[in-house]
């Protein structure tokens, strides 16, 4: 399988275990992801509130019927820079037998096609700073470290 055979597509809720399971394969979604048979109902429930809310989208990177990736395209409408709309790229993920081939790029790619669509004037992310690969991923596509990002936990 290469990038090229991917078709990227709205997820559905079908496809909600195979999102949660890609999230959960890394050293920090082994602590805060629940991946359990049946899952947590709140994935669900997160699930129908992202479905409902028009300035979200999670799409899925599928081949031959199997999710091998994810993302979701937050689009925020905002009063600073003029009035700019931003895109805000979360939740960016490949199935780990599925990594460096070109699938993780044709997502964000699409994620950025569907930024400027919808007229936004930048795209950004947040990606954790113990996250060393994905942030050599993130620069070779274009990004540049431009914020310091601080979390409060409740």
């Amino acid at each position: 399988m290469n990038a090229e055979s991917v078709s990227i597509r709205r997820a559905r809720r079908d496809d909600v275990s195979a999102i949660v399971a890609m999230l959960a394969d890394d050293h920090l979604g082994r602590a805060r992801e629940r991946v359990e048979d049946p899952l947590p109902a709140a994935y669900y429930d997160a699930f129908a509130r992202v479905e409902r809310d028009p300035n979200l989208t999670l799409v899925v990177a599928e081949s031959e019927g199997r999710v091998v990736g994810c993302l979701q395209l937050a689009i925020l409408p905002g009063i600073s820079s003029q009035g700019g709309v931003r895109g805000l790229l979360e939740d960016v993920r490949v199935a780990s037998d599925c990594r460096s081939r070109g699938i993780g790029e044709r997502l964000v790619q699409w994620a950025i096609a569907e930024a400027k669509a919808r007229g936004c004037s930048l795209i950004e992310l947040l990606t954790h700073a113990s996250r060393v690969d994905a942030q050599r991923f993130y620069k070779r596509l274009g990004f540049a470290a431009s914020h310091v990002g601080m979390t409060v936990r409740f």
